[in-house]
């Protein structure tokens, strides 16, 4: 607390008239008589324009979002790779939409499951986004099961993946590893095979990537999505979710 005090107070100095100086403040070159001095006038300065420190705290605040967004810019060029083209994550929307939606999800995540059907409305409003699946299960046991059952129903059979998600995010009740694969088995899949891939050295490591992956992102919690070059750690409405779309489109154009 005393330091970001002390910063918001130099931050408030430098935007302090000086009197028959153009230059900035050589605050390490000042005697301990000068700085005290200094610090008397900040003081009687601060206290005669108080509006200067919020002033202070904006410019403060809007270096700190400029750093973090430049920090998730950064981060999102040296993980293109394992984002966009790991090879094993679920490609919906538009495969060749100018614009990638990245969801990182667990399936007993109640926003998630209140995202869900606000992501299939901003695949349906906006037919050129193309949607990627993170499985990304954290909240306990059966979170990773369904997760780890999901990754293997995916290789097994694609073309049934966009239907189990939607079955396990529309699930209302306790969704343990029994009930996610008593869904997956309704759709057609060989539960005893299933599980077997899902139990694979394989699939473990591609839940491994998934985890990795998000770490380096700092993601903590579900949802999470990438759009364009912004990492949202949270939930989004679909008004803001297609604003962050056409935001990332005007940037992707240069606008």
């Amino acid at each position: 607390m005393r330091k970001t005090l002390i910063s918001m107070a130099f931050l408030a100095a430098t935007l302090m008239p000086i009197p028959g100086s153009s230059e900035g403040l050589d605050f390490e070159g000042m005697t301990p008589a000068e700085r005290a001095i200094f610090g008397q006038e900040v003081r009687a300065y601060l206290l005669k324009n108080p509006e200067v420190i919020f002033e202070a705290i904006q410019i403060l605040e809007q270096r700190r979002n400029q750093a973090a967004a430049q920090a998730d810019r950064d981060l999102l060029v040296r993980q293109a790779k394992e984002i966009y083209e790991d090879g094993f994550s679920f490609v919906g929307g538009n495969p060749d939409g100018d614009i990638t939606l990245v969801e990182f999800l667990d399936y007993r995540c109640g926003y998630c499951k209140r995202a869900h059907p606000e992501i299939m409305e901003v695949l349906d409003r906006d037919p050129n986004v193309r949607l990627i699946v993170k499985e990304f299960p954290i909240l306990g046991p059966d979170s990773v099961a369904a997760g780890k059952m999901a990754l293997a129903a995916l290789d097994l059979d694609p073309s049934k993946y966009e239907e189990l998600n939607d079955a396990l995010m529309n699930y209302n009740g306790n969704l343990t590893e029994q009930v996610a694969y008593k869904i997956a088995g309704s759709m057609g899949y060989d539960i005893a095979v299933l599980k077997e891939r899902a139990n694979s050295a394989e699939i473990d490591e591609r839940l491994q990537r998934n985890y990795q992956l998000a770490q380096s992102l700092g993601l903590q919690g579900t949802p999470a999505f990438i759009i364009g070059s912004e990492v949202i750690r949270g939930y989004l409405p679909v008004d803001d979710m297609l604003s962050a779309i056409n935001d990332a489109r005007l940037e992707q154009r240069g606008g």
